[in-house]
């Protein structure tokens, strides 16, 4: 058995709400951060990053009602058209719940590939919108698909490390 299986299927601890609840208040921190100019076109989605990680590790505990929810925060946040995040976000929670057990199958540089495509849905469902409302379309912004899709394994490898057991000092 490859080492990265077998490091994958480690015990880690449950993850409560309040843990769930402070790492979304994190990736909208990030997300209000000052980017300008091509850092905000490369900016990753911090927030669709975090919620694509819980609706397929914790599919029981996040799902398309807190990903509307989670978007018209976000709208409200960044001054956007209502509901505009809420319904990219929508989008991508259904694409991680409806394949949350094909994504952990694979290893963290296959699953990035995964988040790629989902990601690149719920830009298009953002894009569509944003067209229609205001007739063009900023296609820099695709690239923070790109830079989303890299952040997955950095960020799956901190949600994991965070919920890992902490051992016993004591013990031999």
């Amino acid at each position: 058995m490859r080492y990265d299986l077998v490091r994958d299927r480690e015990f880690l601890l449950p993850a409560g709400r309040g843990f769930i609840a402070l790492s979304f208040v994190a990736a909208v921190l990030l997300e209000w951060l000052p980017w300008q100019g091509w850092a905000l076109a490369l900016r990753p989605d911090f927030v669709g990053l975090m919620l694509l990680y819980w609706c397929t590790h914790k599919p029981h505990r996040v799902g398309i009602g807190i990903a509307w929810m989670l978007g018209i925060f976000v709208d409200v946040a960044d001054a956007s058209l209502f509901g505009q995040h809420a319904l990219a976000y929508s989008v991508l929670a259904f694409g991680g719940l409806t394949l949350n057990r094909r994504v952990q199958m694979f290893n963290l540089r296959e699953q990035s590939l995964h988040v790629l495509g989902l990601l690149m849905l719920s830009y298009t469902v953002y894009a569509i919108v944003h067209w229609q409302v205001r007739g063009y379309v900023a296609w820099e912004y695709f690239l923070g698909v790109a830079t989303s899709a890299l952040m997955w394994s950095p960020l799956t490898l901190l949600l994991q490390a965070l919920r890992r057991p902490r051992r016993d000092p004591n013990e031999l």
